[in-house]
């Protein structure tokens, strides 16, 4: 009987379900996109019974069509949106407010408080982490203080918090397991990276009861099982969704790096067993963490790279879909002077401007629809440079990029990508390595693989691209868009 490994993936826009020989080649994905709620400028919401259902929908869906039944899965692996927010009852899992997504930035004006106050350093020492409406915990204490009775249960231990990971574990073990992993916990703005614990110093800041807080683990752990799905299956891999594309790129050597492009771009550069703390307002966060032993990255984030395409579709009908943006860029002059801010909750790193909003410089009456989506697809290269230049000003010099995710089947975007960084781009055989890497860890716990340097063998290229721009197209390019992002910036 032929065995298989599971990934789901809950990502911000969509929940998936991908199957996985134990070669770590995709057998098949099911996907299913859900309503995002933006009940108010600024901030966004999910229905958590949508992230459930489309969860479970998914899985039922993709085991039905393979005709795989559920012992043929030696294990699941979740990876899953980061810093989202979710509360539920203890008792009914009923969730007491929908999910508060890490793009919402209602917190940011206490956010600005707590800086005002002197607290950023000593929160970035702790965790890694700039104080941002980003993560979760001061989306945590936004729901305790604005929900009607929502403290006092708090405080009387009846509610528990979780990122999405812990969320979905919660209902998948029917409530038996309130765990979450070491990377999802660096992301909360509660965790001590260091000391590898929830800190007392923080939750009192925020006046966040510890008994909300999952159990914290590796990332390769026995983390409970369900019944779900029909029979029982071990779930034993959990990573937040960037630290599981570096876990599945097999980024395992202190300097190798990834950037995953999805709704937003994060690059992540591993560190090895050292937190290099950032002199240029990127993360320290911890990759992955095996067998008590933690792994560090650098990361920087990119709030808008394939949401600049879905709005293009969704907002303003220039395409209507994503892979017609290739053919259009292709046949688009690269140096048209249009450039596309796409800060519509703000400026990730190295920026850090949760005001900043978007635009779109540069337009004449020649501009079309061609030169706008060309732009956008460009941003996202743009903010990557801005990523990389701060990652080599703090030491460590990128000459190779794995990437993935949905962009980076783009051709024209990863070659652009290479032109812009003047590095090479390598493509791997498996772009959802997201799903991947929560596979790989599962697969680890599970005995599926012996060790990282098994895991490693496994990667393969499917493409490689190095820089065909000269340097003085490339500095005028970035020129104009540094000037473009001067003038968004509100700080």
């Amino acid at each position: 009987m032929e065995k298989y490994l599971l990934s789901i993936d809950q990502g911000t826009t969509s929940s998936r379900a991908i199957l996985f020989n134990l070669q770590g080649e995709l057998i098949d994905s099911v996907q299913q996109e859900f309503t995002q709620h933006y009940p108010e400028n600024g901030w966004v919401e999910h229905n958590p019974d949508d992230i459930l259902s489309t969860v479970i929908g998914t899985t039922k869906t993709l085991l039905a069509q393979t005709n795989v039944a559920p012992e043929q899965i030696a294990s699941i692996g979740i990876c899953n949106q980061r810093e989202t927010t979710l509360v539920w009852h203890r008792e009914t899992g009923q969730p007491i407010y929908n999910a508060v997504v890490w793009q919402d930035r209602r917190t940011a004006d206490y956010c600005t408080e707590l800086v005002n106050a002197g607290h950023s350093e000593m929160i970035t020492e702790k965790t890694g982490l700039l104080i941002d409406p980003y993560f979760s915990a001061t989306k945590i204490k936004w729901i305790l203080d604005n929900v009607d009775g929502a403290r006092a249960l708090a405080e009387q231990g009846k509610l528990a918090f979780g990122t999405v990971d812990t969320f979905i574990l919660w209902h998948l073990t029917q409530g038996k397991s309130h765990y979450t992993d070491a990377t999802n916990a660096s992301r909360t703005m509660l965790y001590n990276i260091h000391q590898g614990c929830w800190d007392d110093a923080l939750l009192a800041l925020l006046d966040i009861p510890k008994s909300l807080l999952p159990q914290v683990c590796d990332s390769a752990f026995d983390f409970g099982e369900t019944s779900v799905f029909g029979g029982t299956i071990a779930i034993q891999g959990i990573a937040g969704d960037q630290q599981a594309a570096l876990f599945g790129q097999t980024c395992f050597a202190p300097g190798t790096a990834k950037s995953t492009y999805g709704t937003g771009c994060f690059l992540m550069v591993n560190t090895g067993e050292q937190a290099l703390t950032s002199n240029n307002r990127l993360l320290t966060t911890i990759g992955y963490q095996i067998n008590g032993k933690v792994h560090y990255a650098l990361e920087g984030s990119i709030f808008v790279a394939g949401a600049a395409i879905q709005w293009l579709r969704d907002g303003v009908n220039m395409v209507s879909s994503a892979k017609e943006t290739e053919a259009i860029a292709t046949s688009t002059s690269v140096d048209s002077g249009i450039y596309f801010v796409p800060a519509f909750t703000g400026l990730g790193a190295p920026y850090w401007d949760p005001e900043a909003r978007g635009a779109i410089f540069g337009l004449t009456r020649a501009t079309g629809i061609n030169e706008i989506v060309s732009a956008g697809l460009q941003s996202v290269c743009y903010q990557t440079d801005d990523l990389t230049q701060a990652i080599a000003k703090d030491g460590i010099a990128i000459k190779q990029m794995r990437v993935d995710g949905g962009m980076a089947a783009n051709n024209w975007f990863i070659q652009f990508l290479a032109d812009i960084l003047d590095v090479q781009i390598d493509r791997p055989k498996t772009v959802e390595t997201s799903a991947l890497g929560a596979a790989y860890l599962a697969g680890l716990q599970a005995g599926v693989y012996d060790s990282l340097a098994h895991i490693q063998s496994l990667w393969q290229s499917d493409t490689q691209l190095t820089p065909k721009m000269s340097s003085e197209q490339r500095e005028k390019l970035l020129h104009g868009w540094q000037d473009a992002v001067a003038r968004v910036l509100k700080k």
